[in-house]
């Protein structure tokens, strides 16, 4: 597949194009690439959309070493893909990208329909010491970032995911800056900009999400931030619905599809 740059921000952000019809861009969590999605692109593809998983700023064929790795400054790179491709677009973004996504919305609701979060943060996590400092060693080691990746698949995994996994650790390797900053703690925080998002948004977690300790209440949490949102679970699944539980996450999102490109 043909892999397509935009400039944003005195660097280039990196995506492929899938198919055709209304357009989808995917946006993946930190430390991760566009290969994220490389199980869920084929399905919204037979679905009939032109489907564009890129890599965030610093990770993957995306360049590296950013000044910043802001929510906001993600959200403004999904825009220059969206207009690269000829918008709008339904963003789809998981994990820390949840948080930019809103950002997107926000500040260019002509460019955007509508937007899915994928196991977002509505409060910064509060790590104790202990796992404060386990938290800063992995997120300066390639190989400790991919042991922790691997506890995200709580039910289950997908077949080739310890290709991808070291195809992913390799990747990051002098590139954990990236990592850290998509996480850092920065204002605002993407909760103050949801009342600002009228388009429709969609939030999916997996029931089975080890970074939550109630997934299904931290969604409901994320559901009541916006005007016009709905909130649903994905059975069995973990902080990745997309990769282990790709259908049936496809059919959440081809019905929410259909919502916003018919709006």
């Amino acid at each position: 597949m043909t892999i397509s740059r935009v400039e944003r921000d005195g660097g280039t952000i990196a995506y492929e194009v899938h198919g055709e019809g209304p357009l989808v861009v995917l946006s993946h969590g930190m430390g991760e690439n566009r290969r994220a999605f490389r199980h869920l692109v084929p399905l919204l593809v037979t679905a009939g959309y032109r489907v564009a998983p890129l890599d965030v700023r610093g990770h993957g064929d995306s360049s590296p070493h950013r000044a910043s790795y802001a929510p906001a400054e993600v959200g403004a790179d999904l825009l220059a893909v969206v207009r690269a491709l000829g918008g709008p677009a339904t963003l789809v973004g998981s994990s820390s990208s949840a948080a930019a996504v809103v950002f997107a919305a926000a500040d260019a609701p002509d460019l955007v329909n509508g937007i899915v979060q994928v196991s977002p943060f509505v409060a910064p996590p509060d790590p104790n010491p202990l796992m404060k400092a386990l938290q800063a060693v992995v997120l300066r080691s390639p190989r400790l970032f991919g042991m922790f990746h691997k506890t995200l698949f709580p039910s289950d995994r997908p077949a080739d995911d310890a290709a991808y996994r070291k195809q992913m650790v390799a990747g990051l390797r002098g590139r954990m800056d990236a990592v850290r900053g998509v996480v850092a703690p920065v204002e605002p925080h993407w909760t103050a900009r949801a009342g600002e998002v009228r388009q429709p948004v969609l939030v999916l977690m997996g029931t089975r999400d080890p970074d939550f300790k109630d997934p299904g209440g931290e969604a409901r949490a994320a559901r009541r931030l916006f005007a016009t949102a709905e909130a649903r679970m994905i059975e069995n699944s973990g902080h990745y619905p997309h990769a282990d539980r790709p259908a049936e996450t496809a059919a959440q999102l081809t019905e929410f599809l259909a919502v916003t490109f018919r709006a």
